[in-house]
């Protein structure tokens, strides 16, 4: 894996300053050579040998499953088949050389009740922890999928999971379980660095699990599955090295913090072909949260997206909140965005409870027809009643944004920076075109180098 990341930092190296092009053209090539996709064994074990009963609430097949699931592991890989029908299930846990495979038809359908999901070793919301198992997880494999054109569906709405926000318009009420009890005792955790095995949380501590959350992994393909009604964030890979997200739907409007895709401190990741319905972010790339963030110290880095469609959301790509180790390198390209409840198309997100490095974004040939607030959004000053050690000033440095259109939106660029000090700067857009944009840019704080070449806001040239 060391390999990996001495390769391509110094190839950067070599193009800083030869501009986006030449960043296209040889860095997102070699990022991309970098990604190996799992390939399995031409051996198939279906959950209905191992006992897995369809169609029925009353079984859950997660047991079933799960032999099934360690009887290909052990045999040295294969596909683990779920077929046509619907299979009320608990939480599942894959292995190495497993491809979990839906096919058309199928849906493993997840059950509500938080008891069924003891606690296990991840993050929530940046912060190490131990906390209610996602619905599917893996810890410190390799060679591992989901595929096939079936559904995994997460079974939240506001009378369960969803109700944990802790908001009523999410269907909570006076008395019920909410992230209003584990949250705060969380975050007061981190700041007091309590040891990460002392921190293990409970279904009263109201901490909703991720959909799929795949930890320290290697070689990972999600691909075709339909992805809906997540408790949480839907797909969570952390510290993984080499992921594949292609050609996945992630349906989760409506649903409180349910972002489509968060890699957090991973390394060499392709999300293309996807399309993203969210309650939250589409794509939020993360790397820890405050101090946990910075004593990891790992980076999320090399990322590309391309080829996806993206519907409501809080943001398109967005990178944040919880970006304390710091993320360089993201490559968006031919991606589409249009709605009314779409806020923002590329989205940095911080403050100086994280600091952190983020660097090194480009993007290019994005059609948008409409979004809420702005194009591009940088905010150093998110979350401002955060409690927190404050004094971690994050940089952000290196954005060009080429041949991005956008038919409708509040602000073109919006940026949010310090009043006494230098943390943004070396931001270019080119050949763009953004119409209906009454607040035209906005640029709050000390910046340097923001330069617009054939930038044109209503029809007029932007100097």
């Amino acid at each position: 894996m060391k390999r990996i990341f001495f390769l391509i930092l110094p190839l950067f190296a070599a193009l800083s300053g030869a501009g986006a092009a030449r960043e296209w053209t040889t860095l997102c090539p070699a990022i991309e050579r970098e990604i190996s996709v799992p390939a399995f064994p031409d051996r198939t074990f279906s959950i209905v040998d191992y006992g897995a009963v369809p169609d029925d609430p009353k079984a859950l097949n997660h047991g079933a499953i799960g032999r099934a699931i360690e009887a290909c592991h052990e045999a040295g890989g294969g596909r683990v088949l779920i077929p046509a029908g619907v299979w009320h299930t608990g939480p599942l846990t894959l292995r190495s050389g497993v491809d979990l495979h839906l096919e058309a038809g199928a849906t493993l359908l997840f059950a509500t009740d938080p008891a069924l999901y003891p606690p296990v070793l991840t993050r929530w919301e940046g912060i190490d922890c131990y906390n209610l198992h996602p619905l599917i997880y893996a810890y410190g494999e390799r060679n591992i999928a989901v595929t096939g054109k079936g559904e995994i569906d997460g079974g939240a709405g506001p009378d369960n999971w969803w109700s944990m926000k802790g908001q009523t318009r999410y269907g909570w009420r006076e008395g019920m379980v909410s992230l209003r009890t584990g949250r705060p005792k969380l975050l007061e955790w981190s700041e007091r660095n309590v040891p990460v095995e002392e921190r293990v949380l409970t279904p009263e501590d109201g901490l909703r699990p991720q959909l799929i959350n795949f930890y320290r992994c290697e070689n990972v393909l999600i691909e075709d599955v339909t992805l809906t009604r997540s408790p949480f964030w839907v797909i969570h890979p952390l510290m993984c090295t080499g992921l594949t997200v292609r050609g996945v739907q992630i349906h989760t409007f409506g649903g409180p913090n349910c972002d489509g895709c968060d890699p957090e401190s991973c390394r060499n990741v392709l999300i293309e072909n996807c399309f993203f319905d969210t309650g939250d972010d589409c794509i939020a790339i993360k790397s820890g949260r405050n101090a946990d963030g910075r004593r990891a110290g790992l980076p999320s880095e090399n990322i590309i997206v391309r080829d996806c469609r993206m519907k409501n959301g809080h943001g398109g790509v967005v990178i944040g909140s919880e970006i304390s180790g710091g993320f360089r390198n993201l490559f968006v390209e031919r991606c589409t965005m249009d709605s009314p409840e779409l806020e923002r198309v590329i989205r940095i997100k911080t403050n100086d409870c994280r600091g952190g490095v983020i660097e090194n974004i480009f993007v290019r040939d994005v059609e948008v027809g409409r979004c809420k607030e702005a194009v591009l959004k940088v905010n150093l000053n998110y979350e401002p009643e955060e409690k927190c050690s404050r004094g971690y000033f994050p940089v952000v440095r290196n954005i060009r944004m080429e041949r991005v259109h956008c038919g409708e939106s509040r602000y073109g660029v919006l940026i949010d920076a310090y009043a006494d000090r230098l943390n943004v700067s070396d931001i270019r857009i080119e050949e763009c075109r953004w119409d209906r944009v009454p607040e035209g840019n906005r640029v709050i704080g000390q910046t340097r180098n923001i330069e617009y070449r054939n930038l044109r806001i209503d029809g007029k040239a932007v100097e």
